[in-house]
Order: C-alpha cells, then structure tokens, then sequence
C-alpha cells in the first residue's frame, strides 16, 4: 500500500481546522488503497491553533503535527513538512485556508499515476480576490519566467502533489530564503497541470500581507536571478556612453566656443544628483546580495521543530 503524505502550514487558522480536516477526511476515506497522513506545520500561531491541533491528533489517527518554535514563514513550514514526509511514495502540498479544495486530491494522484512527477494547480480564478494582488501575481511570474531561465506558470499555487524522487531532490536544497514552489520547478522533472477556480477565504486574514508579497518577490528575484546585478552594469555603461560625449561637448563648448546655454555649476549639480541616485540604487541591490550570502554563509537550521505531536495510541499500535 502506498503512502501518501498531505502536508499542511498553519499560521493563524483556527477556524478553518477542523472543516479542512473533516473535508480530507471525507476524500481520502474514499481511496482506500493508499496509507494518509496529515502532517500540520504550526508555524508560530498566536491563536487557538496548537490547542485545536492537538485534538485532531488526538481523534484522528492520520493527523500529525509539528509545532515549529516561532514564525519562520510559509516557505519554511512547508520545507519541514515535506522534510518530516520524506519515507512517503508522494506528497500534496495544500494551504489550511480552504481556498485549495480536497475534492481534487483524486485528479492529482491520477495524473501522478499516468507518469507526472510533479502535479501543479493553476486558479482560473479566485473568488473575492483583490484586483491588486492578481495583478501583482501575474506581473511577478511574467518577470521571474523572463529573468530567472525558469519556466513559472502564472497563478500557479502551492496546492501541488510531488513525487518520492523529487522530494529526494528537493531534501538536497541547502538556501535559507527560498521560493519553495520556485526550488520545486527549478529542478524540472515531469509536470503536468490541472485547473480549478479557488473559493473565497471562508474566515480570517491572509498569511501574506502585501509586505510580506513584496519581501518574498525581491527575495525570490534575487534568489534565481542575477539580472538585478547585471542591469546596474548596464546602467553604468549607458550612463558613461551619454555622459562621456555630452562632456567633451561641454568641454568644447566652454573653452572653444566660449558660450554655454547652462552655468557649470547647473550642469554639475544635476549631473551629480542623478549620478548619485544611480550609486545609491547600485549599492541597494548590492547590499541584498551580499546580505545573502551573509545568511547563507551562517548556516543556521532551516527550522526548529518545538515539538511533534500524533496520536500515541495508534503509533504504538503501528509499531507492534
């Protein structure tokens, strides 16, 4: 019997729980021929979440949960979770918001039985979703499919089913600020995707903030790109091959022609401004790479697992 693994990040989710578990329970109850487990990740939640959490370890003998020691971030519980399934034949990946219906956990695990090693979804549509936030999706993945050399699909989500031999892969990765859905397609394998058109958030507020969607674009860009880098040499060629010309003008102007439109002193502020606004932004991108490999070269754990929590009675009855 294969073992399936759905791995979960909570962050802040106590009132959607115990539906997201009453609804994986109903789908998977109905394939029988595989062993399930859920694996929930609390990343650091300041509500109810751990407490009701341990009850549903307590009455469901398929869930399991790691209480992470603080808020390390989505990308992070889900590179935990996926670790903690790492004996399993595959793993989905879904959001505990309710917004990636279970009832499409079948049409993933057909797909990966006809030879997909990944199974990503795309929204053809989000119920109640900010104008702002759909339009921010779609500019971010059109970019990083540009810059980074890696296929993206625009909307794609984290509600994904992988195969054992990409989890293997994927357990390879040492980044601390990561992309996990972008590591996922970094490594290639064979994809195929499946559509379905996402509910409104049935209760309680996003995960992300747009802050964190903007911390998270920069961190990814700089991350699988170094174009940032690349664009700032550029910039400084252009800027030597107007100025260099529109300076030997001047030169010539001032002491052959003895006359200017502009003062010197004009004409050395502004280029002086712009010139600096330039070294300022260089620096900035600079900065971030090298912040970076500051981070990296640390090398601190990905994650803290305070605790893990399951059903002792069922475990011990697993293991006799």
């Amino acid at each position: 019997m294969k073992k399936i693994s759905i791995v979960i990040p909570v962050y802040n989710e106590s009132d959607n729980l115990y539906a997201l578990c009453e609804n994986l329970t109903i789908v998977t109850g109905k394939l029988t021929d595989y062993q399930w487990e859920y694996i929930f990740v609390n990343d650091g939640s300041s509500d109810q979440s751990l407490t009701i959490l341990r009850e549903l370890s307590l009455t469901n003998d398929n869930c399991k949960v790691l209480d992470l020691s603080r808020n390390f971030g989505k990308e992070i519980a889900l590179t935990a979770g996926v670790h903690e399934s790492k004996d399993s034949d595959a793993v989905i990946c879904i959001d505990s918001d309710l917004q990636h219906p279970p009832e499409l956990i079948p049409k993933l695990i057909d797909a990966w039985l006809n030879g997909a090693e990944i199974v990503a979804t795309i929204r053809t549509s989000t119920e109640k979703q900010p104008t702002l936030r759909k339009l921010g999706s779609k500019t971010f993945y059109w970019l990083m499919s540009k810059i980074s050399g890696t296929k993206m699909e625009s909307q794609t989500t984290d509600y994904r089913l992988y195969d054992q031999k990409v989890i293997h892969a994927f357990s390879l990765m040492t980044e601390r600020e990561r992309l996990f859905r972008g590591i996922m397609d970094w490594m290639g394998f064979n994809k195929t995707y499946i559509e379905f058109e996402a509910a409104a958030r049935q209760s309680g507020d996003p995960g992300y903030s747009y802050v964190k969607l903007w911390e998270l674009a920069v961190n990814s860009i700089t991350s699988f790109s170094l174009w940032p880098l690349k664009i700032t040499g550029y910039l400084g060629v252009l800027i030597t091959s107007i100025s260099a010309p529109l300076l030997i003008w001047m030169l010539v102007n001032y002491f052959i022609i003895s006359a200017s439109v502009f003062t010197p002193l004009a004409i050395v502020v502004v280029a002086n401004t712009f010139l600096i606004g330039l070294v300022l932004i260089s620096i900035g991108l600079v900065a971030i790479y090298v912040g970076k490999i500051h981070t990296e070269s640390i090398n601190r754990p990905l994650y803290i697992v305070r605790e893990r929590i399951t059903n002792l009675e069922s475990e011990n009855q697993k293991n006799r």
